[in-house]
This record gives C-alpha cells, sequence and structure tokens, in this order.
C-alpha cells in the first residue's frame, strides 16, 4: 500500500500540474468564474490521473474500464465537491484572516491545501473501492 500510495501520490502530482495548469488558464486568460475554472482543472486532472493510475499505481486489468472509469470518477466528483468546500472555506471565509492578502496568491494556496486534503481521499477510496483486488 506504501508503494502506491507513493505511485499515486506522483500521478497525483503531474494531475496538479494539469489541474493548476487548466484552472490558471480558464480562470486568468479566459476569465471564467474561478470555480467554475477549477472545476474544469480537476475533471481534467481526474481523467488523466485515472489512466495513470489504471495502469501504473494499481496495474489493474479490469476489462469493464467503463464501470472502473465511472467509479473513479464519481470518487473524484465527491472529491470535487469536497476541494470546492475547502477553497471556499480558505478563500471567501477565513482566508483573509490567515492568509496573504493577495487575493490570487490566497486563492492558489487555498486550492493546494484542498488538493492535498482531496489527495488522501481519492486514494483511499480508489485503493479500497475502485481498484479493489
Amino acid at each position: 500500500m506504501i508503494e502506491q500510495f507513493i505511485k499515486f501520490g506522483l500521478v497525483g502530482g503531474s494531475g496538479v500540474f494539469v489541474d493548476f495548469g487548466i484552472t490558471w488558464l480558464l480562470k486568468e486568460r479566459i476569465k471564467l468564474h474561478r470555480y467554475v475554472a477549477n472545476s474544469a482543472g480537476f475533471l481534467c486532472a481526474a481523467s488523466s490521473n485515472y489512466f495513470l493510475n489504471r495502469w501504473w499505481t494499481f496495474m489493474s486489468k479490469n476489462p469493464r474500464i467503463e464501470q472502473e472509469y465511472a467509479i473513479f470518477l464519481l470518487i473524484s466528483i465527491a472529491g470535487l465537491l469536497i476541494n470546492t468546500l475547502i477553497l471556499h472555506f480558505f478563500y471567501e471565509k477565513r482566508g483573509a484572516a490567515i492568509m496573504p492578502a493577495d487575493s490570487k496568491k490566497r486563492f492558489y494556496i487555498s486550492k493546494l491545501i484542498a488538493t492535498a486534503v482531496v489527495t488522501i481521499w481519492n486514494f483511499f477510496l480508489n485503493y479500497f473501492i475502485t481498484f479493489a483486488k
């Protein structure tokens, strides 16, 4: 399990680049609302993470890829809800009191905290449900 968690973390690291990159592009360049941009970034990262985790982390041989992917996405969507709630809490509610006054910095620090929490959520649910052997 420890080796898989490390691999899951490495895959998640690549997902962070996908997530933050797409979030930044949509929020800063295309000017979508921050929560729409966050959702799109998170879901794109979840999709790339599924395929990398299936192949490398869990070495799944499940022939029912659609079902496995759907379960992974459901867990990720629940993770997205947790991510958004944490982001909202730190950015909108508590962030000004405990984080930098700079709105952009506070947003991305909040997103980093949310990402860390959801990584743990995603690993354990995927370990015990999606890729359970």
